[in-house]
């Protein structure tokens, strides 16, 4: 058995899970997310907990076993406590605003970039140089988060670009380093 798989997910106070139609559906007090799942794994809920199951013993059907135990886990936590990403900005000039529900990014290009998210996604500037990106899909605010992430990626000389926060810039010298 998958050890991921064969562990229960505990649910929370407050969240309600339903199962109908190859579909999971999984509500709580921050909201509600739903996903479709194989047949080929069962899922019940007893006891407070959900437990999945597999007939067969095929590589592709133990590999489901565990990704939908991780994702089921993932929208219990979604639906309680909710997902943030926080990115930071770094560069002379760089910055970003909020423009009603879009994000607007000054990153030294000629144009500035309008980025308008996803409604299951808030985005959050506490500071010119930081964007705090929070929902309770934990896959949806990572892609968000990424799509920023990518106007600007962080360069490896001066550091300057979109970064996650806490994440390291592996730094090379540059050509001043041979003399």
């Amino acid at each position: 058995m998958s050890r991921i798989g064969k562990k229960p997910v505990e649910l929370k106070k407050g969240v309600e899970v339903e199962i109908q139609n190859g579909i999971i559906k999984v509500i709580g007090p921050k909201g509600e997310l739903t996903q479709p799942y194989d047949s080929r794994i069962k899922i019940k809920v007893e006891n407070n907990q959900v437990l999945l199951t597999r007939d067969s013993n095929e590589k592709q059907v133990r590999a489901l076993h565990g990704l939908y135990r991780s994702l089921i886990q993932n929208m219990v936590n979604g639906v309680t406590e909710g997902y943030t990403k926080k990115l930071e900005i770094v560069g002379v000039g760089y910055r970003a605003e909020l423009k009603g529900r879009g994000l607007q990014l000054s990153l030294g290009y000629s144009h500035q970039i309008f980025f308008i998210p996803p409604k299951e996604v808030k985005i959050e500037v506490p500071a010119p140089t930081s964007i705090v990106i929070s929902g309770i899909d934990k896959q949806l605010v990572g892609q968000v988060a990424a799509k920023i992430r990518s106007f600007r990626p962080p360069e490896p000389y001066k550091g300057k670009g979109i970064k996650y926060e806490g994440e390291q810039i592996i730094r090379k010298a540059g050509k001043t380093a041979g003399k």
